[in-house]
């Protein structure tokens, strides 16, 4: 069974498997009351249920109507179920569920979050930080990430709701693979300037220590829906600026048109287009990032021994998972 912190969590969705008659605690995500194809029947409840580990269909076939009305979306049940297959992906027949009582689970099985440790990432993000060189760049950055408060916002919060590392610890984990990546653009094109790349990476989703909120699932805050992170962190930068006269104008220009266009196109959700070296790189460094990862969590929530995701509304294509024939000669003989 994977890690979990309460000892009665119950199984994680991940390590579910056909016929498994069990036992667990998980936050329901949606409920929806459906009608039988015979009327006579009534209606069946269809929920959404997630862990850390993912999400799953389940369905109470009878007295649903009262489930219905005793559960609230957004809240931890204790739920005895079997796992089924239907349409060759799982689901779980409920056999009996209740909202669960406060003592009886943990608020950290509830979300995914990041698979490199905590620790590990903070003391890679202190060497790269650094690396930043130039007195008034350095010197924001410490603003910021010498808050102690700000920096454990900024170590659990994740990179986004559901498009790519939407888990905790997804901020810092993304940034960090911007600031690997843009060591080796640095060295290819010496020509960018390699302070005002880095600081750039560090500030370009400042925002979302503010735009998410995170408790039993991952969500919007107000201002996060009214603003979004990008405004938020033009914000956050232009005031801690503004608290260092001495801060050159032509560098703060420079370094708030990264923040402002770091998404590089009007329809994602960018104010401007880069019109910097610096701008343009961090651009495509957050596209790859932002893309690889998604790929990744795509791929990782296939159907067992399927060749193809399930087709993604964003990305409008399916990915391919590949096949057992994919095997070199070397894993064909520890498979078999």
């Amino acid at each position: 069974m994977a890690d979990t912190h309460h000892p009665d969590k119950g199984p994680s969705l991940r390590e579910l498997a056909p016929g498994d008659l069990f036992v667990g605690f998980y936050t329901l995500r949606s409920k929806q009351l459906e009608p039988f194809r015979d009327a006579s029947r009534g209606n069946f409840l269809t929920l959404i249920l997630s862990d850390g580990s993912g999400q799953i269909l389940a369905r109470v076939w009878e007295g649903a109507e009262q489930a219905y009305e005793e559960l609230e979306s957004g809240q931890v049940v204790k739920l005895q179920g079997e796992v089924e297959t239907y349409l060759d992906r799982l689901q779980v027949r409920v056999n009996q569920v209740r909202p669960a009582k406060p003592d009886e689970y943990d608020r950290r099985d509830m979300l995914p979050s990041s698979p490199r440790p905590r620790d590990e990432m903070l003391a890679a993000l202190r060497t790269y930080i650094e690396q930043v060189e130039q007195t008034n760049l350095r010197a924001l950055v410490d603003f910021f990430f010498g808050d102690q408060d700000f920096l454990n916002d900024f170590a659990q919060a994740p990179a986004a709701r559901r498009v790519h590392h939407a888990y905790l610890g997804g901020l810092i984990e993304h940034t960090l693979e911007l600031l690997k990546i843009a060591g080796t653009v640095i060295e290819i094109y010496p020509q960018i300037n390699s302070d005002l790349l880095r600081t750039g990476v560090l500030f370009h989703d400042l925002g979302k220590v503010r735009e998410f909120v995170w408790d039993l699932d991952i969500d919007y805050s107000d201002e996060g829906r009214l603003f979004g992170h990008i405004v938020m962190a033009d914000e956050m930068v232009t005031a801690a600026i503004k608290q260092q006269p001495e801060f050159p104008p032509e560098l703060a220009m420079q370094l708030r048109h990264m923040l402002l266009s770091h998404h590089g196109r009007y329809e994602w959700g960018s104010p401007r287009r880069p019109k910097t070296l610096e701008a343009v790189a961090l651009h495509h460094l957050e596209n790859l990032s932002a893309q690889i990862n998604r790929f990744h969590l795509l791929l990782q929530d296939a159907a067992p021994n399927a060749h193809w995701t399930s087709y993604d509304r964003m990305l409008k294509r399916q990915l391919y998972a590949g096949s057992d024939d994919d095997l070199n000669v070397e894993e064909r003989g520890l498979t078999e």
